[in-house]
C-alpha cells in the first residue's frame, strides 16, 4: 500500500470511527516552537508548571516514539450550541438538604465552559482512540507502533492540528475549524507510519478583533498571545491558589472555564451541534446553584464530577469559585451572604479571601428576603 493510499485510509477509518476531522502531519520539529519557549519565559504559564516540563518532548515530538514518522491528529466537537439552558434543580445532589437556599425559583447560578457539559473527554476519546487503532492494524498490512495521547501528554496539541490542516490557531489561540469552530477536542497518534502530511490551513480570522475585545480581564495580550495568569479558565480551573482579588469582578459568574472568547467568534455562530452522544448530552446544566456549590460536601463533589471533567478542579476550588461568582451574582440573598460569611471563616485561605471579597461587593447594594 503506497503512502497516500494509507494516508487515504486512515482519515477515513477515523471518521468511521466517529472523529469529526482527522489530518497528518510529520513527527518533526513543531513550527511554533520558539514561541513556545518565548511564552514560558514571559510567564504566561503560571502556576501550570507541567508545560515547564518535558519542553523537548513538546517540540520535537518525533522523541516521544522510537521511530516516529507521522502524526494523526483527530478533532470531535463538542458544541452545546444552547449556552444558558434552564437551571436543573438537582444539579448537584442533595441540594436541599439543610431546608435553606433560595428558593424564589431562581436561584444564583454559575456558569459552566462547554466542553465540561457532557461525559469526560479524556475517557471518550481513549476508547475511540483505541478501537481507531485496532482498525488500523486490522486493514493496514504492515506493522506499525503508536501512541494515543488526548490532552494530558506532552504535546503542543493545536500546533500539531493546525499544521495537519485541522483548522488554524486563532486570535484567542484556539483552534478554528471554518465548519464546527472552535469547540473542538482535539486527540493525537504518534506512529512508525509513513503517510502523507496535509498542508497547514491558512488563518482566516482576517481583521477580526471580536475576542482580543470581549476578554474581561485582558487575558489575550495580543492576537495569539495568551497570558494565562489573567484567563478566567485558569483561574478556575488550574490555579490552585487565592485568585488575585483584582480579577474577582470580571470573572463574573464563572464557576468551571470561561467561553467567552469563543461565544464571541463568528465561525461559532455557524457551527453545528456535537453529534457523539457521550459529549453532546448534558450531563451537567450550564449552569449550577451558587449556594449548594458554596457548601459542597465529599460525597457531592464526586457525585457532581463523577465522569467529568469538571473533576479537574478540587472541592475547594469549586467552593473557591463559587464565592467569587456569588459576590457577582445580581441575584444574591441573605441565605447567600450567611453561607458566604460561613465561608469567609473557613479555614482555607482562597476560600477566606473569596468570599470576604463577595461579601465586601455585596455591601454595594441591599439583600433581598
Amino acid at each position: 500500500m503506497t503512502s497516500l493510499a494509507k494516508t487515504r485510509l486512515v482519515k477515513a477509518l477515523a471518521l468511521n470511527v466517529g472523529f469529526d476531522l482527522a489530518g497528518v502531519t510529520s513527527a518533526g520539529r513543531v513550527r511554533h516552537a520558539d514561541y513556545y519557549r518565548e511564552w514560558l519565559a514571559r510567564g504566561y504559564a503560571g502556576s501550570m508548571a507541567y508545560l515547564r516540563r518535558n519542553v523537548p518532548l513538546r517540540l520535537e515530538p518525533a522523541r516521544l516514539l522510537p521511530g516516529a514518522r507521522s502524526i494523526i491528529c483527530l478533532g470531535l466537537s463538542h458544541h452545546h450550541p444552547e449556552h444558558t439552558p434552564a437551571l436543573s434543580p438537582s444539579a448537584v445532589p442533595d441540594a436541599d438538604r439543610a431546608g435553606a437556599g433560595p428558593r424564589d425559583g431562581s436561584p444564583p447560578a454559575g456558569r459552566l465552559a462547554q466542553y465540561a457539559r457532557g461525559r469526560d473527554y479524556h475517557v471518550v476519546m481513549r476508547q475511540m482512540l483505541a478501537q481507531y487503532v485496532a482498525l488500523l492494524r486490522q486493514r493496514i498490512d504492515e506493522p506499525f507502533e503508536a501512541r494515543v495521547f488526548v490532552d494530558t501528554g506532552p504535546l503542543l496539541e493545536r500546533d500539531l492540528a493546525s499544521a495537519a490542516g485541522l483548522g488554524w490557531i486563532g486570535k484567542n489561540t484556539c483552534l478554528l475549524n471554518r465548519q464546527l469552530g472552535s469547540y473542538v477536542f482535539l486527540a493525537e497518534l504518534v506512529c512508525t507510519l509513513t503517510l502523507e502530511p496535509d498542508e497547514p490551513s491558512p488563518d482566516q480570522c482576517g481583521s477580526c478583533r471580536r475576542c482580543l475585545e470581549a476578554c474581561p480581564t485582558g487575558a489575550l495580550r495580543a492576537p495569539h498571545q495568551l497570558d494565562a495568569t489573567r484567563c478566567i479558565s485558569y483561574f478556575t480551573i488550574e490555579h490552585r491558589g487565592p485568585v488575585p482579588a483584582e480579577f474577582h469582578r470580571q470573572i463574573g459568574e464563572w464557576v468551571f472555564g470561561c467561553d467567552i472568547c469563543q461565544e464571541v467568534c463568528p465561525y461559532n455562530a455557524t457551527a453545528p451541534a456535537a453529534t457523539l452522544a457521550e459529549v453532546a448530552e448534558d450531563r451537567l446544566p450550564a449552569r449550577l446553584n451558587l449556594f449548594h456549590l458554596l457548601g459542597l460536601r465529599s460525597g457531592e463533589y464526586r457525585r457532581l464530577t463523577r465522569d467529568s471533567a469538571t473533576r479537574r478542579a478540587t472541592r475547594r476550588m469549586w467552593r473557591r469559585n463559587a464565592a467569587i461568582a456569588a459576590g457577582n451574582s445580581a441575584a444574591t440573598d441573605a441565605a447567600i451572604r450567611q453561607a458566604l460569611a460561613t465561608a469567609a471563616r473557613d479555614e482555607e485561605p482562597a476560600l477566606q479571601q473569596a468570599a470576604q471579597g463577595a461579601l465586601d461587593r455585596l455591601t454595594e447594594r441591599p439583600p433581598t428576603t
